[in-house]
């Protein structure tokens, strides 16, 4: 629903306006033009000068349109201004997002507020992957992501999380592998970021997203269902990079279900497979 379809967004919805915006609706005037006498010499309005009229605004219209969107003005040498570029109203505004990946975690921020929004929503992607259900594969992002100094306590509360019993429980081996038949699914999808405390060496981040997560597959008693959650990051800024000092979660915001229709398993299954994930900047 577009925002013309709210009630008060239409231009007849100015206040005094009477249903008649940019014409003479409700002006009270009258213009009334008499016929010409019999045998008056006067000839009818040609029609063509008008039509040459409205031909040639319209080509100005268009060449104007081209001009606007040339792309910015060139030097004499032909390369583009890019001070002209910078300034325009589309351009686009704020730190750059990383520099780098390690072991396919965006790394490498600025150390500004930016720059922890940035790292905050990055590792919350990476926390909440499939990579976090394989031991080695979650070690890995770990020992990215964390301060030096809560590394072995962060290891140790997912190891706890992952347990042999939990992954069973989904269906999963102790690698975290699906079933033959079934393709696992468990991606993260940040909204939105905020955060609620920030210096140039420590940030609290609050991270809304949305989640997908379950198995596919005929047989499967654990569909994949959508959530969504708020996780708050606790950052440090440590050897040129932010780094979690701790993690925690809240259910919601949760907005209301849409009335969609609900895709099949090999539907879903082929959408993961194919739709690759994104690097999350502020």
């Amino acid at each position: 629903m577009s925002l013309g379809d709210d009630q008060g967004y239409g231009e007849s919805s100015r206040s005094g306006d009477d249903g008649g915006y940019g014409g003479y609706a409700g002006t009270g005037q009258t213009r009334t033009r008499l016929p010409d006498a019999p045998g008056d010499p006067r000839r009818p309005r040609s029609s063509s000068r008008s039509l040459v009229t409205i031909v040639g605004v319209v080509v100005l219209l268009i060449a104007a349109i081209a001009f606007a969107n040339r792309g910015g003005d060139t030097t004499d040498d032909g390369a583009t201004d890019g001070n002209k570029a910078e300034s325009a109203p589309t351009a686009a505004s704020g730190e750059r997002p990383v520099e780098s990946t390690t072991v396919g975690v965006p790394t490498g921020y600025a150390q500004s507020e930016q720059g922890a929004e940035s790292a905050a929503a990055n590792y919350t992607a990476a926390l909440g992957s499939d990579g976090m259900f394989n031991t080695a594969k979650r070690h890995q992002i770990v020992e990215t992501i964390a301060d030096p100094s809560t590394m072995d306590r962060l290891k140790a509360g997912f190891d706890a999380d992952y347990s042999a019993e939990f992954l069973n429980a989904l269906g999963l081996s102790e690698d975290g592998s699906a079933p033959s038949d079934s393709t696992f699914v468990n991606r993260t999808l940040p909204v939105g970021t905020k955060a609620t405390s920030y210096s140039s060496n420590a940030a609290t981040v609050e991270v809304w997203c949305n989640s997908l997560f379950g198995l596919t597959g005929e047989s499967t008693t654990n569909p994949v269902t959508s959530g969504w959650f708020t996780v708050t990051l606790k950052l440090k800024w440590t050897d040129g990079d932010w780094k979690v000092i701790e993690t925690s979660q809240k259910t919601g915001p949760t907005p209301v279900n849409a009335d969609d229709p609900v895709s099949g398993a090999e539907e879903i299954g082929k959408a993961v497979e194919e739709f690759g994930g994104f690097t999350y900047a502020r």
